[in-house]
């Protein structure tokens, strides 16, 4: 059994412990995960993945809603705003949970304030991509490709805000490159304009990109973390490619809006913990390169906190903002 495993198995055990945390009559209906951008990205891929490992243990359908816009925030703003009784959720990435109050002048709701941590359900690799018909093969190629032909590249996301727009945004900074952002209403139809040759390139999680970039329609380059992805273990890192430092990995959040009863919280983490510790879940993750998460409650907001102050730096450095 691996560490993060056991660790989910421990702090679930812990809290089915933890004070009164019955929540009787919780749920009595169905329960909404909303995703905050349109269906076919990572963050409704795994929210889907998670409904359906969430279901037997709450013995209530659980249903996923995709409510895109605004980089996330119409989405989250919905959730802040539900009523708080544990039969609304927002299944996010950083952008409506860490990034979007550093990069829009004005927000409808405060993260921090408006939202009580749940669980981190995942992290996933970030890949860089190109259209087919580019000639850039490598990094080194696409940097130089850009150097020759300032403004005229074009790079896709799914909207202002997100993970794959601010790696792209470090991208251009740290390879001193002009290059265009062109925000869409959610990754698939920036994957989709990628696969066409519309844009040239793009960054996007790899639960998305996987099955693009083995199918051939798109052209992987390198990944954006640390170190290679065990999915796709021939590409190098970005770092490695010729931008040492350069790094950029995206994670999906499960948060209830803040009001929400203690107890109903500490059946939602329990519940979190045994669906994120089953081999089932754990290997549909995998196969899409998707890590399971292993942070509940508290410990996930404290990784919150941190990924707020990381992301507010990245976009101060990178000057990008929104509307």
């Amino acid at each position: 059994m691996s560490l993060h495993r056991r660790h989910l198995l421990a702090a679930s055990a812990a809290l089915a412990f933890a004070g009164p945390a019955t929540a009787q009559g919780w749920p009595d209906r169905p329960v909404r995960i909303v995703v905050p951008f349109p269906p076919g990205g990572s963050n409704d891929i795994i929210a889907r993945q998670l409904a359906e490992a969430l279901r037997p243990l709450l013995g209530q359908p659980v249903v996923v809603e995709n409510r895109a816009g605004a980089g996330g925030n119409v989405g989250a703003d919905a959730v802040a705003k539900a009523a708080p009784d544990g039969h609304t959720l927002l299944l996010a990435a950083p952008g409506p949970l860490a990034i979007n109050e550093h990069l829009f002048r004005e927000m409808p709701f405060k993260p921090e304030r408006d939202f009580a941590p749940v669980a981190l359900v995942a992290s996933v690799p970030i890949v860089l991509m190109v259209t087919p018909g580019l000639e850039a093969r490598t990094v080194a190629e696409l940097v130089a490709l850009a150097k020759r032909q300032p403004g005229r590249l074009a790079f896709g996301s799914s909207g202002n805000g997100s993970t794959n727009h601010l790696a792209g945004e470090l991208f251009k900074t740290m390879a001193g490159i002009d290059i265009t952002h062109v925000p869409y209403r959610g990754a698939a139809p920036a994957m989709t304009d990628l696969v066409g040759g519309t844009i040239q390139m793009m960054f996007d999680n790899m639960p998305a990109a996987l099955p693009q970039v083995r199918g051939g329609s798109v052209r992987g380059l390198a990944v954006a973390g640390t170190g290679r992805a065990a999915a796709l273990p021939d590409l190098p890192t970005v770092a490695e490619s010729g931008l040492p430092g350069f790094e950029a990995e995206a994670w999906f959040g499960l948060v209830a809006p803040a009001a929400t009863p203690a107890a109903v919280l500490q059946r939602l983490q329990q519940a979190c913990g045994q669906a994120l510790a089953d081999a089932t879940l754990r290997t549909r993750f995998a196969e899409g390169g998707a890590e399971p998460g292993a942070r509940l409650g508290a410990e996930f907001g404290t990784f919150l906190g941190a990924e707020r102050a990381k992301w507010g730096r990245v976009v101060a450095a990178s000057g990008a903002q929104a509307g």
